[in-house]
């Protein structure tokens, strides 16, 4: 059995040769240490030339194509290409990443800039719209982000002199940007007729406004403000690539390949032409060569480092500028894909499609040879003897070459098609040459390359070749997968393999046969792999892929899918790898990339001392992690786990999915809404108390609050438990399974995390249930772990999306700080270091790693620890470096930083829960022990066993069997808290006894339920397989349990309540005692499901089953035999219920049919619908039927309705559905959609509910939730006025009469955008506020923006500034200011007129423009910064803020575009623009409001979403954002004395809205309390003071 682990060796890079210039630009810099920063491929890197080291930063995952300095010089940023490309902060001394910018990017990052305090980074990215992102980068937040231009940006620049302001430049275009709030507002560079409007390739900032930038045709412009003042021609011969700007003036490159340098105000000092320099490259370069391109320059001092088009470095020392210095060369453009390696020296030699080979000394790391052939090379090879060097030519030839001297020996041309392989025989005589032409020719090496034989059975190219050490065999692998033998030097082929048995090989370079199964995925039929190589000494194996991925494996690797370690470097393919002779090195070369890499191989034996160096960080670790053998070396994994890695917690519809559903149902409605609907019930139920604690798949949710109350969750809801009072109060913000639930270090908010398609965490306040804050929008599915850390402040979550997303909030803000892919493994457990912050554990199946943040991003490694655990449970110790895990097995592995120390054995079986004290440790695990530890884990100082026998008096229940699985533990008051897997919450006292204080059914689905007919009792029956007696009284406990041979479906009390019927799963049914549970009788005549079983009501007498097989069985009770069968049904039995006289049964099924049976023989009765609702039931729990046809919802293809019961009143009727919703209706419910209550507290499907026999309460159970739920139910009169914590029902009626025509016509008015339908008249004249400047390109094609300099009143400025006018030969009118207007909106606007300065001005707007009117001189003075009709206006109440004014705009889309509808903050007396909001409201903004501090502005949208989002308007940040209402909102107002609360009304509606950190709550407003209210329009909102 072949060794199934990666191998103990490993690599690490020690070189990389070549530079980056195709494709890039302004890369190339010196740091604060005057070391270079470059990159290559996917490696940044960190050159010193006085030491001639580098250093590898590898934190990117593809090409890097763009690169900023930080203005202090040791920080860099780069920017790479992919599908999510991300931009890595580094710092060049540690090569360690500071930070990480993601997710708003697509397709890669095209430039990068720091300002000049270096705070803020600007990015430009590759997709079509050239998006520009300015980033907070430490905190990797966006602060702005607009679309750059329709073609390619090539490079930005932030203006150095002023602040706030950017320069972008590219294809055809050059842009002037300000960045203003959360807007980005360009305007287009005027060329006028000073320069040719052409593309821009690079650009410098200057003082005053002023910028100068390198064209393509060589000149330089030279702006001033957005106007081309001069330009300095013929700069270059051609396109100038690069221009660098330093104290001393600016330095420029060309494609000339020749670099200026110029003073400060860009006069010539003096040329370096590097295509003249005395190293001899003219000639070197052949004559197809380009010439010289330079790429990138950067002056510092008296140095110069240029960069080229084809990967040369070169450093010029200015005053002896024409020796310049080549410090660095790597091959050009084009595949790179010939590598060999010297028989006896540390030689390298390469060969690309540039023509050229070279020769690289791997002790030097330098080139020591070069050659221009005269075609491509595609393959190389060097004789045994070190002699001669052969080439295979793309075009079917080859050539040998003496290594000496590089002169030809000779030149061969056999065949048309490229030579893919060459290789000598280990004797040195014969030379085998592979093409595509499917054949291997062999050429005799004494014979001066005579060609003495040929191999012809490939049908497919040939790919790979290997030789034996006699010289007598060669094996092939083509490109059909096939592994082909031949005889040497004839070319025969070996068919028989028996000869082939005792052959070796001289070397193993072949991707196919036995001995490298192991590099191939296990279900994988993929040619990734491009090359291989052995090491036969130190058995290991080197692969290359095309994903850019290095491997180590062990060799021979016979299995498929081995284990192994992966480096990334490479960006793309890797065409070919080897080891160096003495293997030492590996050499990998890469095909797109044209770059070669060293990697220095470290064997086993120093690996051991090497880990002191510490590891080269990356992001995917160097292990393999996607690597998939079933690794027989880890122990089966334990069931209970396995069964909680299985669960998905997938949904068919989620809750957030119903208004979708529903808006894709409205023609339904809108027939039914026309009549007279059902109103809902006066009375209302309230959630009372929940039996049931969620054990089975959750872990360590069960904690002390700070006022010794405890706190944990079910289903969808928090609950906080008073175990003196036996009473608990409930969370109910949810609205699916809560799956976890952290508690914050004062103990008194929780966060919990739930289930849902986005799913959010919501962080509320034990004592006021009150949510603080909800975070939405990261992960998908659901949140299966979180932890708070110790300052409180920020909260850690993890998704269960395929990457189990790791998210690091700000949750008080609700701002995200940090987002990783966690692991492609389920992660169980996330913890926040204590001590430092910003670092963080995850531990689930099969790792365990160690995270730190970095900017946007969190960095992780995985912990090293041999073989691969499951982890269920980590904390941190006592000191920042050490953790302690509880692992599948029931060990405690103790770490510091991320090395194993030890193992301590704690449990048989798993450790699911651990809890960190002062002083030591508690753990719980599946043997049902709690342990208690020293702080060391070197002794356990006291174990409890939960055992039946210590149960202490006062248990409010039983317990179900003795050591339950302990699923969470937590300490405090003196108690150890314990959950287990069976739903119960234990209270260990210290000194022993146990006390049971609440408990719910075990995992399975719960579906019996019956209450008792004259005792506050009811009887539960579950998958679980157990029957729980329960009393609803204020004890509430479970007063008898009972387990079953199968689990059970259906339960019912006889009318006497002295016996219970149990139906269950197999088709049987029992009737027990209900006081002892003992059996009476059973039966088992059906084979399916029992789904109903229900006694006559009277004396009782029969007993009606009803079976899945969809037959009804009556029984008589008394004889205890089968009187009857009712058939008929088609499908299986869903309700059941008897009339009054016990004669008639009543039916329904799954099909949908109702049907009615006469007792007790069971004849079928038709009965007519008219007639049933005259009769009197006994019970009513069915669905079907016209007196109920209500119940059933708009979209119920999706919520099927469960369940229902009728109160013994006969008034009200409740129903629970598959979605989880509790509803009441008032019964008889006619009519479709009838208007109801809603309670959400289940999770998934409501499978039952009955109303006790007073109707006092209301009892209900969840299928998968397991919970048993008591509502206490709230008759109509009893009502003082509550918050009503149901919403009303779904549809708004139509029955409220018709509008007002003015709102009728202000609902339907479209407001057509000024922006799109100015090109329909032609335009002559300038817009007032365009005189004082040159209309730019986008204006005159009619595409107005927003942000513009405020219009003075003063005289127009000087004529200076007005340079010519493009395109019209009118000059424009120069003197027109706007002097008054008249006229104010007030026809489809409100609340737009206000008082300023106590009274003394007013202002309001029209059109475009605001307006302050003085009305003691009626003076107007005007804001004309809108660039289309503003429709709204709000003062800033607050004293801080005196006279700043809010005012939206019509806009066409919302994409942040400048014709994007926004929000202008202004002044009103100076007219300054505060601050600029882009908003996603398409349409428009129809309404703004200021909070009661001010820092908070509110607007809602004309989309038909009608959002509602609230900014902090200073910073330009948004807040939160919400999808306000189906129809148009007309005004939304904070309340005077709130920055959380505001309330928003409009058609048919009002909502009141709570702000929760980053979420937006809302409740709509209820009317049902007063008599006979209706929801009518509403059209303005005042607040009054609560009396």
């Amino acid at each position: 059995m072949a060794d199934r682990t990666a191998p103990n060796c490993h690599l690490r890079l020690e070189w990389v040769y070549g530079y980056r210039g195709h494709q890039c630009r302004n890369n190339l810099y010196y740091t604060a240490a005057k070391e270079i920063v470059y990159f290559v491929a996917g490696v940044g890197v960190v050159y010193n030339t006085r030491e001639h080291k580098q250093k590898f930063y590898l934190g990117h995952n593809d090409d890097i194509i763009s690169l900023a300095l930080h203005p202090e010089r040791v920080l860099v940023a780069t920017g790479q290409v992919g599908k999510e490309p991300y931009i890595c902060v580094w710092d060049s001394y540690t090569v360690q990443t500071v930070s990480i910018l993601k997710d708003v990017h697509t397709h890669g990052i095209a430039c990068l800039a720091f300002d000049l305090e270096g705070q803020c980074l600007v990015s430009v990215g590759l997709d079509s719209k050239n998006t520009i992102c300015v980033w907070d980068w430490r905190r990797g937040k966006v602060l702005a982000a607009a679309p750059g231009h329709t073609d390619r940006i090539f490079d930005i620049s932030w203006d150095l002199y002023q602040p706030n302001k950017l320069v972008s430049c590219g294809v055809k275009h050059i842009k002037f940007w300000s960045l203003c709030g959360n807007a980005l507002t360009p305007k287009r560079g005027v060329f006028g007729k000073t320069g040719d409007l052409q593309t821009i390739l690079c650009l410098a900032c200057a003082k005053d406004e002023v910028t100068y930038s390198g064209a393509l045709n060589g000149d330089i412009y030279l702006w001033k403000g957005i106007n081309l003042m001069r330009t300095i021609q013929g700069a270059h011969g051609s396109g100038i690539f690069s221009m660098n700007a330093c104290e001393e003036g600016f330095a420029t490159g060309g494609r000339d390949g020749s670099v200026r340098l110029w003073d400060l105000n860009f006069k010539p000092i003096t040329v370096i032409d590097l295509r003249e320099t005395d190293q001899g490259y003219k000639v070197a370069r052949g004559e197809n060569s380009r010439g010289l391109s330079v790429r990138s320059v950067c002056w510092r001092g008296d140095h110069i480092l240029v960069g080229t088009q084809d990967s040369e470095i070169f450093e010029v020392v200015v005053h002896d500028r024409n020796k310049p210095f080549l410090i660095m060369q790597g091959h050009c453009e084009g595949e790179l894909w010939a590598l060999a390696v010297h028989p006896t020296k540390p030689l390298a030699m390469t060969g690309s499609d540039d023509r050229s080979v070279r020769i690289w000394s791997l002790i030097d790391h330098a080139l020591i040879a070069r050659c221009n052939m005269e075609e491509p090379i595609r393959c190389a090879a060097v004789s045994t003897d070190g002699i001669h060097l052969a080439l295979g030519m793309k075009d079917g030839s080859f050539t040998v070459l003496r290594v000496r001297d590089m002169t030809e020996v000779v030149h061969v041309k056999d065949r048309k098609e490229a030579i893919h392989e060459l290789k000598y025989s280990p004797d040195g005589a014969h030379l085998a040459v592979g093409s595509n032409e499917n054949t291997v020719d062999i050429y005799g090496v004494v014979q001066r390359y005579k060609k003495v034989g040929e191999c012809i059975g490939s049908n497919s190219f040939i790919t790979h070749m290997d030789w034996s050490t006699d010289s007598k065999y060669l094996q092939t692998n083509d490109g059909s997968g096939r592994r082909l033998f031949y005889r040497m030097p004839s070319g025969k082929e070996v068919t028989n393999r028996e000869e082939l048995k005792l052959v070796q090989w001289a070397s193993w370079t072949c991707v196919l046969g036995p001995e490298v199964n192991g590099i191939w995925p296990k279900y994988s039929d993929i040619n990734d792999i491009n090359s291989v190589d052995a090491n036969f000494n130190n058995q290991v194996l080197v692969t290359a892929d095309d994903y850019g991925l290095v491997k180590l494996m062990r060799y021979p690797c016979i299995r498929k899918g081995a284990k192994f370690k992966k480096y990334l470097g490479h960006s793309a393919h890797i065409t070919n790898v080897r080891w160096s002779h003495d293997y030492q090195w590996v050499i990998t070369i890469g095909g797109a990339d044209h770059s070669v890499f060293q990697w220095k191989f470290i064997p086993e034996r120093k690996s051991k001392e090497a880990l002191h160096i510490a590891p080269q960080e990356t992001l995917a670790d160097s292990n393999s992690e996607e690597s998939d053998s079933d690794q027989s070396d880890v122990p089966e994994m334990d069931s209970e786990i396995e069964q909680e890695t299985q669960l998905t917690y997938r949904r068919q519809v989620y809750k957030e999915d119903l208004p979708q559903l529903k808006e894709q149902s409205k023609e339904k409605h809108r027939a039914t809404a026309m009549k007279k609907r059902e109103r809902a019930p006066g009375n209302g139920i309230k959630l009372h108390f929940i039996h049931g604690y969620r054990g089975y798949d959750c872990r360590s949710n069960l904690f002390y609050t700070q006022t010794g109350e405890i706190v944990y969750h079910v289903a969808a809801v928090g609950v906080v438990y008073n175990r003196q009072q036996n009473t608990q109060r409930f969370y109910m913000g949810h609205d699916d399974d809560i799956l976890c639930l952290a508690i914050h270090p004062l103990k008194d908010y929780v966060a919990t995390g739930q289930v849902g398609r986005d799913s959010s965490v919501h962080i509320w306040d034990t004592e006021t249930l009150k949510p603080m804050s909800v975070l939405k929008g990261f992960h998908q599915l659901g949140v299966c772990a979180l932890d708070f850390s110790a300052d409180g402040k920020r909260l850690a979550s993890v998704g269960l999306d395929d990457n189990h997303t790791i998210v690091l909030w700000d949750w008080k803000k609700g701002e995200k700080l940090s987002a990783m892919r966690g692991s492609k493994d389920k992660i169980f457990v996330v913890k926040i270091n204590p001590y430092l912050p910003d670092k963080l554990i995850t531990a689930g199946v099969k790792h365990m790693k160690f995270w730190h943040k970095a900017g946007g991003g969190l960095i992780g490694r995985k912990g090293n620890m041999g073989k691969t655990e499951t982890m269920m449970c980590a904390v941190y110790g006592w000191s920042e470096e050490m953790v302690f895990s509880g692992t599948c097995t029931g060990d405690i592995c103790i770490w510091r930083d991320m090395f194993l120390m030890k193992t301590v054995k704690a449990h048989d079986g798993p450790v699911f829960s651990m809890h960190a004290l002062e002083k030591g440790f508690v753990t719980g695990g599946k043997d049902g022990i709690v342990a208690l530890w020293d702080d060391t884990f070197e002794r356990c100082l006291k174990t409890y066993a939960i055992k039946r026998a210590v149960l202490a008096p006062g248990s409010k229940g039983l317990l179900l069997e003795d050591n339950p699985s302990i699923r969470a533990i937590s300490l405090g008051h003196g108690h150890i808290l314990v959950g287990t897997k069976n739903g119960e919450i234990l209270e260990v006292d210290k000194s022993g006894p146990i006390t049971l204080l609440v408990q719910g059914h075990m995992e399975g689905e719960v579906w019996g339920l019956a209450t008792h007919p004259h005792l506050p009792l009811c009887a539960t029956v579950s998958d679980d397989k157990t029957l729980r007696i329960w009393d609803l009284s204020p004890s509430h406990c479970m007063l008898a349990v009972r387990k079953l041979r199968k689990g059970g479906r259906c339960c019912c009390f006889s009318p006497d309540g002295k016996a219970l019927a149990v139906g269950l799963n197999d088709g049987s049914f029992l009737i027990v005692n209900a006081d002892t549970l003992e059996d009476l009788v059973s039966f088992h005549h059906r084979k399916d499901i029992i789904s109903d079983i229900r006694f006559s009501p009277g004396a009782g007498k029969y007993l009606a089953v009803a079976s899945g097989d969809s037959f009804v069985d009556i029984y008589n009770v008394m004889s205890s035999k089968r009187v009857g069968v009712c058939k008929g049904c088609l499908s299986y039995i869903t309700h059941l219920d008897w009339d009054k006289r016990g004669k008639l049964l009543q039916v329904n099924t799954a099909a949908k049919e109702q049907f009615f049976f006469e007792a007790p023989r069971g004849k079928r009765q038709t009965i007519p619908a008219s007639e049933v609702e005259k009769i009197d039931w006994s019970t009513w729990t069915c669905v079907l039927g016209p007196s109920v046809e209500g119940v059933w919802p708009v979209i119920s293809e999706v919520a099927e309705v469960t369940a229902s019961c009728l109160s013994n009143n006969k008034r009200v009727l409740a129903t629970g559905d598959d979605l989880g919703y509790i509803k009441l209706f008032r019964y008889p419910v006619k009519g479709k959609y009838a208007k109801f209550k809603r309670y959400v507290a289940h999770s998934t499907h409501v499978t039952n509910v009955r109303w006790t026999h007073d109707d006092s309460l209301l009892v209900t159970v969840g299928g998968g939730d397991t919970c048993l739920m008591i509502w206490a139910h709230e008759p109509e009169g009893l009502r003082e006025f509550k918050l009503c914590d149901s919403e009303e029902s779904d549809i708004e009626s139509e029955d409220d009469g018709g509008y007002d025509s003015d709102v009728t016509r202000e609902n339907e008015i479209n407001y057509t955008i000024k922006a799109l339908s100015t090109n329909m008249r032609p335009m002559t004249g300038v817009k007032p506020h365009l005189q004082m400047k040159e209309p730019s390109i986008d204006e005159r094609q009619g595409v107005v923006r927003g942000s513009r300099p405020p219009v003075s009143r003063a005289l127009p400025q000087p004529e200076k500034l007005q340079t010519n006018n493009v395109g019209k030969k009118k000059r424009p009118i120069e003197d027109l200011v706007l002097e008054l207007v008249f006229g104010y909106r007030g026809n489809d606007c409100r609340n737009n007129v206000h008082y300023l300065n106590e009274g003394a001005d007013i202002i309001y707007h029209t059109a475009s423009v605001g307006i302050v009117l003085n009305l003691t001189t009626s003076c107007q003075s005007f804001y004309v910064e809108h660039s289309d009709d503003i429709l709204c206006l709000t003062i800033n109440q607050h004293p801080k803020f005196p006279n700043v004014v809010a005012t939206g705009q019509v806009g066409d889309t919302g994409d942040m575009s400048a014709t994007s509808p926004s929000i202008h903050v202004w002044d009103a007396m100076t007219k300054q623009t505060l601050s600029v909001l882009r908003c996603f409201h398409s349409g428009g903004v129809c309404s703004v409001s200021f909070s009661a501090t001010g820092r908070l502005l509110l607007s809602v949208g004309l989309d038909p979403e009608h959002t509602v989002i609230i900014w902090k308007w200073q910073e330009g940040a948004k807040v939160a954002s919400r999808v306000g209402h189906t129809q148009r909102i007309f005004v939304a107002e904070f309340r005077p004395d709130s920055d959380t609360h505001f309330v928003s009304v409009g058609i048919k509606h009002v909502r009141f809205w709570t702000l929760a950190g980053r979420a937006l709550l809302s409740k709509k407003g209820v009317l049902s309390s007063i008599e006979d209210a209706r929801m009518q329009t509403m059209l303005s909102i005042a607040f009054g003071a609560v009396p």
